[in-house]
């Protein structure tokens, strides 16, 4: 006997749908794509394919663990949070506790709604996450120029005739921060209808092999070559503004100062492909810019996404069809949030300081929260020891072993992770470890034993993937048509909390409060609905709608009720969009293609788009006092896998090996150069690796390039373990941020190569 089910898959951001079969004992025994889903069609990936065998991978943990020593205990539901009390019961000022969030989080319906309130119920500032290890960069370019974090235009893809793309593989990542199931497919298809796709990139990636155009571009150079973009449109009367805007005189000054031919010795790019590049864009009856990790995890990140929304609006293409857009996911609501902030009484002052906007500090976690009109700004609060800004309600990773490390009031004493492994995906990894070894206690929600949760006293798994409910609050505010799908869960919990129920019972736990999460939340937002003119439900009862909620747990309801206020909901009077309608349509809703909407999503405080907030303004001059700069010898950069997402699926057979492998990416001439053959020593400020090389003219001569989330060596998993590789963030320093947003920098390290067995002084 066997059944097929259908579910949305969770392992990157393509959302893509999956048919699964399953045998009468719950196993996945095959994964195909789902052809009837209206946003994927059918597309799958390897990562998808492989959701059966991460779902039952041996390794995974089934009940709480207790360290003990060197030991491992496994341990009762009941005796895991007991512990986790009293460890916490130790911290006498919650300015020593702190939470770091990994990027899984985003791929889970219960780290999206119930991560907020273990953040406000814990009551500390000291709030970090995956966000200042990748994309917050582009959060900080759109909160100063359109009010907002969340406020990101996508390419439009479908319908887009030429696309300038930087730092980004979605061959290989299947897109970021611009949701696109079968985004390789989209690009053929761009090409097929006469459109043109340019990559600029250090490497000839497998993207940059499909597009019209590959351009070779020195790391972390971005921002010279889109300003090199910008100077030539107001120097060859290109301009087409499509917009009121703010600052326009100030963009002129500031490109004067980056003319093609002084930018072009900075990036490596001719002066006359800029100048080309300018045109193009300028003279396409459609297009969009669209720039991702690689420009993002560089010294210059905001700067290089401002920009790219910069041209985007100077071509004007922001908000057309063809252009870039912001899409209307379905659970977007306009009101005031703060439920989950108001769960934790009596409004303490770090409450009260975490207030404001962010994709980790939100209720729910997405961009369908509260498009308010308080001025966007960062910097609200700093760290302790280096003094680093806060920017959307969190602090840089890359300074998180200075809190744990350095004595002192406030010193982080209590950390709890969810779903992270900062170990290896932060700056100067082998310090943090470290660092957590300091810790007086420490509790991570994770169903691995991996190289961060090593360190804890208590682990927390939550159940496997089947048996958990599934909505993508996050990535579907970045999709590139609007869509909505729900998976409930397919396999009974037996007897195991669900992810929500370990979650809030660790908020229950830091509160000390009593009572249902999920109803306070679900009472709040009701409340604030029946008081919000235009929500669909002003004035009326609290407990009558209430009443209307379906849902078997309290995540269902909450889904319900915000898809029910959305702008598609029935309570909105704008649709039907229900909870009920997606479990009747289990392979997902097509809510049509983006449409212009920059007047509901624009929350400046001048209500134009703020074309040169002073912050970054004040940026352009560090960027113009290191135009002359001579570039280091030698720099690296990441890459990815198709078939790896940061470090958490490396323990899956099928999913190593092959071209997911670690080594390093060298052109062949510096081989030569440099006396390399077969494996070399690579040296940073930070530590030193023996790595095999991969010779490849893919990679641009004086780059390197090493894969993220490897260095298992000695995990308790047992495929990662056999295929462990070395870590890049023992080369990355967490000393050099972008400073505008605190994102670590990764791409543009500087570095040595040399043969093995050769001694360098120092």
């Amino acid at each position: 006997m066997t059944s097929t089910v259908h579910r949305t898959c969770p392992l990157c951001e393509a959302v893509c749908g999956l048919t699964l079969t399953l045998d009468e004992g719950g196993h996945v025994t095959s994964v195909r794509g789902d052809k009837d889903d209206p946003f994927s069609k059918g597309f799958i990936c390897p990562k998808g394919a492989s959701l059966g065998r991460l779902d039952e991978d041996p390794d995974r943990l089934r009940k709480p663990l207790i360290r003990e020593g060197d030991l491992w205990r496994e341990v009762g539901w009941e005796e895991a949070f007991a512990a986790v009390k009293a460890g916490l019961d130790r911290v006498s000022d919650r300015r020593s506790a702190a939470i770091y969030l990994g990027n899984p989080n985003a791929h889970s319906m219960a780290g999206a709604l119930y991560g907020a309130p273990l953040i406000k119920a814990l009551g500390t500032r000291n709030v970090y996450s995956a966000s200042t290890a990748d994309q917050m960069p582009k959060h900080v370019a759109s909160g100063l120029m359109f009010g907002h974090p969340l406020a990101i235009p996508v390419p439009d893809l479908d319908r887009t005739d030429y696309l300038l793309m930087l730092g980004a593989n979605p061959l290989e990542s299947n897109g970021s921060l611009c949701t696109a199931p079968d985004f390789p497919g989209r690009l053929k298809a761009l090409r097929g209808r006469g459109g043109r796709l340019v990559v600029v990139d250090p490497r000839r990636t497998r993207t940059a092999a499909l597009a019209d155009e590959h351009v070779f571009v020195r790391p972390g150079t971005d921002a010279y070559l889109l300003f090199g973009i910008v100077h030539t449109l107001f120097a060859e009367d290109l301009v087409r503004l499509s917009h009121q805007v703010n600052g326009l005189a100030e963009v002129r000054e500031a490109a004067k100062h980056f003319p093609p031919e002084a930018v072009s010795g900075r990036t490596g790019v001719p002066a006359e492909v800029i100048v080309r590049l300018a045109r193009e864009l300028a003279g396409a009856r459609t297009a969009a810019v669209y720039a991702r990790i690689g420009t993002c995890t560089a010294e210059f990140g905001t700067l290089a996404q401002w920009l790219v929304d910069v041209l985007n609006v100077l071509t004007g293409n922001l908000d057309r069809p063809g252009g870039a857009m912001f899409p209307k996911p379905a659970t977007e609501w306009s009101a005031r949030r703060g439920s989950a902030a108001a769960w934790r009484s009596g409004g303490s002052e770090a409450t009260r300081a975490g207030e404001g906007g962010g994709i980790r500090a939100t209720e729910p976690a997405s961009r369908s929260e509260a498009m308010n009109t308080r001025p966007y700004t960062v910097g609200r609060w700093r760290s302790r020891v280096r003094g680093l800004p806060e920017s959307n309600g969190e602090l840089p990773v890359a300074t998180l072993a200075d809190e744990i490390e350095t004595p002192g009031e406030g010193q982080v004493t209590f950390l709890i992770t969810v779903a992270g492994n900062p170990v290896l995906s932060a700056p100067h990894g082998a310090r943090l470890d470290a660092a957590f070894g300091r810790l007086d206690f420490m509790v991570s929600v994770d169903p691995y034993l991996n190289e961060t949760t090593k360190h804890a006293n208590v682990i927390l798994p939550p159940p496997r993937m089947l048996q958990s409910g599934h909505y993508d609050f996050a990535l579907l505010g970045f999709a590139v048509r609007n869509y909505a799908r729900y998976s409930p869960p397919l396999l009974p919990l037996d007897g195991q909390p669900s992810e929500a129920q370990i979650l809030a019972r660790l908020a229950v736990i830091a509160s000390g409060l009593e009572g249902d999460l999920d109803e306070f939340v679900i009472g709040e937002m009701l409340r604030k609905a029946t008081e919000t003119p235009g929500s669909g439900v002003e004035g009326r009862d609290v407990a009558e709608l209430r009443a209307e909620l379906e849902g078997e747990t309290g995540g269902e309801r909450r889904l319900d009720l915000m898809l029910k206020l959305g702008p598609y909901g029935e309570w909105a009077g704008k649709g039907d969009l229900s909870l009920r309608k997606l479990l009747d349509n289990p392979h997902g809703l097509d809510l049509g293609a983006l449409e212009p909407r920059l007047g509901e999503v624009l929350k400046t405080a001048s209500g134009l788009i703020e074309l040169a907030p002073p912050q970054i303004v004040e940026d352009v001059e560090r960027l113009r006092g290191k135009l002359d700069e001579d570039p280091p010898e030698i720099v690296l950069i990441g890459r990815r896998h198709l078939r790896s997402n940061n470090s958490w699926l490396h323990n899956v057979g099928p999913l190593v090996g092959g071209s997911n492998t670690c080594t390093l990416q060298i052109n062949p001439a510096d081989v030569t150069r440099l006396g390399l053959d077969g494996e070399a020593v690579v040296r940073s400020a930070k530590g030193q690796l023996t790595v095999p090389l991969e010779p490849t003219d893919t990679i641009m001569p004086g780059v390197v390039s090493l894969p993220h989330g490897w260095g298992h060596a000695g995990s308790a998993q047992s495929v990662a373990a056999e295929h462990a590789g070395v870590s890049v963030n023992t080369l990355t320093d967490e000393s050099t941020i972008d400073v505008l947003s605190g994102n670590a920098v990764f791409n543009g390290v500087p570095v040595t190569i040399s043969p093995t067995g050769v001694i360098i002084a120092q």
